[in-house]
C-alpha cells in the first residue's frame, strides 16, 4: 500500500492455499467507537479503499488483499478461486482480528464473496452492504451472459490480456441484456481502450483468469441469506442503471425480498482517484454511513 499512516497495522495470516495480508486502521478517537467496518472488493485490493476509508476515520477499518492479488500470495497453484474460498478467507480475517461481528461494505466481486460469507457465517457480520454484485445467475439473460463470461476467460487463456480485457470492458459498459446472438457481434479492439495488442505470454491476471467465471457464475444461497442474522442491503449506482452489475444487484435484492438502495455515482463510486478512476466518494461515503446507521 502507498499509505504511510501510523494508525495502520498490517498483518499476515495463513489461509488454505494462500498467505493473506490485511490492514487494521485504528479509530482516531473522534467519536464513540462503533462496530468495526470491513471494506472489501475482488479482485480490487486494499489500496482501492484508501479514499473511502478516510471518510470513516472515527471507526476501526479493516481492508485486505484477496488471495492471488497484490500482497496475498496463492500457495496452492490453483487456476481459479471460488466465492466459497474467498468467504473462508474473510472468516479467517475477521476471526484473527477478533472484531466480529463487523459491518461489511463489499464492492463488485467482493459483494459476491460477501454473500457467500454471510450465508455461512452470518454471526460474524452485523450489516452487509453489497454494492453491485455481478452474479449473472439472477438475470433473465443468464445463459448468454454466462457464455460471454466464459468466452472472455477463454480469450484470455488463448490470446492474452488485451483482447480479453477489451471484451470485459465492453460487456461491463453495455446497457441492457446480453443478446442470444452476442457471438455474432464484432470483437472490440484492445487499442480502442488503450490496451496492449500484443500477447506478453503471462496468464496471471486475477480478474480474467482466477475470478471471472466463478464470480459471475455463483448463485447465492438465498434461503441461507434470508435466515442469517445479518441485515443485508443491496446497493446499486445511480449512474450505472442498465449495466450488468447494476442489473444483477437489482436481481439479488429481489431474490432477498428487498428493494436495492441507490448510491451516488457508478460501479466505482467510492473511488477518489485510485486506479485513475473518480467517483463521488464524499457523497458515496455519506450514503454508506446512512445505510449502516439504520
Amino acid at each position: 500500500m502507498a499509505e504511510n499512516d501510523a494508525r495502520i497495522a498490517t498483518h499476515t495470516l495463513d489461509g488454505t492455499g494462500a498467505t493473506l495480508r490485511y490492514d487494521v486502521r485504528a479509530a482516531d478517537g473522534s467519536g464513540e467507537e462503533a462496530t468495526p467496518l470491513f471494506l472489501i472488493g475482488s479482485p480490487m485490493d486494499a489500496s482501492g479503499f484508501t479514499t473511502l476509508a478516510s471518510h470513516f476515520a472515527d471507526r476501526t477499518v479493516l481492508t485486505y488483499d484477496p488471495r492471488g492479488v497484490a500482497r496475498s500470495v496463492r500457495t496452492d497453484g490453483a487456476a481459479e478461486t471460488t466465492p466459497e474460498e474467498h468467504a473462508d478467507d474473510l472468516r479467517r480475517v475477521v476471526e484473527a482480528v477478533g472484531a466480529g461481528p463487523v459491518d461489511l461494505f463489499a464492492s463488485s466481486g467482493g459483494a459476491v464473496n460477501a454473500l457467500a460469507f454471510v450465508a455461512r457465517h452470518g454471526d460474524l457480520v452485523r450489516t452487509l452492504v453489497a454494492h453491485e454484485p455481478p452474479t449473472v445467475q439472477v438475470l433473465p439473460d443468464r445463459e448468454p451472459a454466462l457464455e460471454l463470461c466464459a468466452d472472455i476467460r477463454d480469450t484470455y487463456l488463448r490470446d492474452g490480456m488485451g483482447p480479453a480485457m477489451a471484451k470485459f470492458i465492453a460487456v461491463t459498459m453495455r446497457k441492457g441484456p446480453i443478446p442470444a446472438n452476442w457471438a455474432d457481434e464484432p470483437a472490440p479492439s484492445p487499442a480502442a481502450f488503450g490496451l496492449p495488442t500484443e500477447d506478453d505470454g503471462t496468464r496471471d491476471d486475477a480478474l480474467l483468469g482466477q475470478n471471472l467465471r466463478t464470480c459471475t457464475g455463483y448463485l447465492p444461497d438465498f434461503e441461507a441469506l434470508r435466515a442469517a442474522p445479518t441485515r443485508i442491503v443491496v446497493a446499486v449506482g445511480e449512474e450505472s442503471e442498465g449495466e450488468l452489475a447494476h442489473r444483477a444487484g437489482v436481481g439479488v435484492a429481489a431474490a432477498l425480498g428487498t428493494e436495492p438502495a441507490v448510491f451516488p455515482s457508478h460501479h466505482g463510486g467510492f473511488l477518489g482517484g485510485e486506479y485513475g478512476q473518480q467517483g463521488a466518494p464524499t457523497e458515496f461515503a455519506k450514503a454508506l454511513r446512512d445505510a449502516l446507521a439504520v
